[in-house]
């Protein structure tokens, strides 16, 4: 396949530049890929679509404040996104500048921290932060909350509340899980009530979910690596369901990312237990845990529209993308969502 396959054309006024009023008050597509079908809902309306006994898995990832601005010992100015923190005082990350900056040379960090820059892989650089508080410590005093590149505007202090879920507890992420932005305390009670079993994996997304498929088949790109965690409570809920036919509904593709990566890596076996993986799920894959998704709309020609294309057929996504832009909903972070079963 080619990633030209998975293009389209999106009105630049469909991109989704604030959230809305409410976090639940998101319209929803319903695509049932079993039956090639499509209706249009609210978000309120999706515990209609739950019954007792099923099982949502959501992404407890926090998103850190991992954008900074420096310089260099020369002057030049530096831009720093952590993509992901080490220890206490060591960092991954991506670097803009004039020119790249060398191995052993020194930055300047919000005019008081120093990082040394103690090697470089490929677009990534490891970063020394020579300082007395940790990099997390450091990244909630000085960073800026890294909204997409697709937001064009400033970030505000309403974001630092809205682009973080209502559940996050463990600091990790430099992007939301999107998926879950739409859910509110008062939902989340609401399905515990009716007896649909909530449990919770951590993936700390990395900025590498934004990098564009460069490449022209699709075989040759090669994912990002992303850490995650499956706690024992979650791999025992989900097998209790599948025994008593409930069904397992992923919240946003980076739950389902954990989930089909643990099976995939132990014969179709969900696991407990910590990982990192770079799985890249296109058209073709095996789907082993996860029934229903439910996700954003997703950027043309990237992973994440390949991953839902995977999961309910490339023609009823192409047509379920084609119904939004002709009925104006909004698109990626802070846009509309939809729920899709998996096509059979």
């Amino acid at each position: 396949m080619k990633t030209q396959d998975f293009d389209f054309n999106l009105p630049s006024e469909l991109i989704a530049q604030f959230p809305t009023e409410h976090r639940t008050s998101s319209r929803m597509l319903y695509l049932d890929g079993r039956n090639d079908q499509l209706q249009d809902a609210q978000f309120t309306d999706l515990q209609s679509y739950l019954q007792a006994g099923d099982v949502m898995v959501f992404n407890d990832t926090e998103v850190i404040k991992a954008r900074l601005t420096g310089r260099k010992k020369s002057g030049g100015k530096v831009e720093v996104m952590v993509e992901r923190i080490l220890d206490d005082h060591h960092a991954l990350a991506f670097i803009r500048a004039s020119h790249a900056p060398k191995p052993n040379s020194e930055l300047l960090i919000a005019d008081s921290i120093t990082a040394t820059i103690m090697a470089r892989d490929g677009m990534f650089y490891t970063l020394c932060f020579q300082h007395e508080k940790t990099v997390t410590e450091l990244l909630s005093l000085y960073g800026q909350l890294p909204l997409p590149p697709y937001i064009t505007r400033p970030t505000t202090t309403d974001d630092e509340k809205r682009y973080q879920t209502v559940y996050a507890k463990n600091i990790g992420a430099v992007a939301a899980p999107t998926a879950g932005l739409h859910f509110d305390d008062n939902m989340l009670q609401n399905l515990c009530k009716m007896g649909v079993i909530i449990v919770y994996v951590t993936l700390h997304v990395g900025a590498g979910t934004f990098q564009p498929v460069r490449v022209e088949h699709i075989a040759e790109h090669r994912m990002h690596s992303e850490t995650f965690h499956i706690p024992s409570a979650t791999v025992e809920a989900i097998e209790h369901a599948k025994n008593t036919g409930g069904r397992i509904l992923a919240v946003g593709t980076t739950s389902l990312r954990a989930l089909e990566a643990s099976a995939s890596a132990h014969n179709g076996h969900l696991i407990a237990g910590y990982g990192s993986t770079d799985i890249f799920i296109t058209p073709g894959y095996q789907f082993q845990v996860v029934e229903r998704l439910l996700t954003n709309f997703h950027l043309p020609c990237s992973t994440l529209l390949m991953l839902v294309s995977a999961f309910s057929g490339m023609e009823n996504v192409q047509r379920a993308y084609q119904h939004a832009i002709t009925n104006q909903y909004r698109f990626f972070s802070y846009g509309d969502a939809m729920l899709i079963e998996k096509k059979s």
